[in-house]
């Protein structure tokens, strides 16, 4: 197991036929957990995404390299939210058979996971659903969702996972206003 951290990864270091989930803090481990399940049933490396959704990419150079700027100047809420990350991947799969990595990304979750996904030439995708709620409803309803995304602007299978008890069938997904 390895724990790597690359602010945008070239296009050596990236392990190749890996499994990609993107993470966020406080994430049920239930989404890691089926990811790394699913590494080990693909004989690939795990590649654990964060995206940074506070910076944004300036330009990349010709290897690969991106350069990034953030939105707001406090980059510490950044940098604590991959400690996070990273933390609950060591605790989440320390008796986890598979090799994994952590990624930093920036930007849209979307896209920049979707961009890992082309250089990584990945299996599979795994997501987590977001927590039910008027907030999430909103945001999705302006972005639509990381999962719904990925599946129309890339080839990859995406697998989501419930983080949640799922909504009953005749309860409202989406606020009525």
């Amino acid at each position: 197991m390895t724990d790597a951290t690359h602010d945008t990864p070239d296009y050596e270091a990236v392990p190749q036929g890996a499994v990609i989930v993107g993470a966020i803090p406080d994430q049920p481990s239930r989404v890691l957990t089926e990811a790394a399940r699913y590494a080990r049933l693909f004989g690939a490396p795990l590649i654990i995404a964060h995206v940074d959704v506070t910076r944004f990419i300036t330009y990349e150079d010709p290897d690969g390299y991106v350069h990034s700027a953030p939105i707001d100047m406090d980059i510490a809420s950044g940098e604590g939210q991959l400690t996070s990350v990273k933390d609950a991947a060591a605790s989440v799969l320390a008796d986890v058979a598979v090799d994994w990595t952590v990624s930093q990304l920036v930007g849209d979750p979307a896209m920049a996971i979707k961009q890992l996904a082309e250089r990584s030439h990945a299996r599979l995708i795994v997501v987590g659903t977001r927590r039910r709620g008027f907030g999430e409803s909103i945001r999705e309803f302006f972005t639509g969702s990381v999962a719904a995304r990925l599946a129309h602007r890339q080839s990859r299978p995406v697998l989501v996972v419930p983080l949640e008890e799922p909504a009953a069938d005749d309860e409202a997904l989406w606020p009525e206003g």
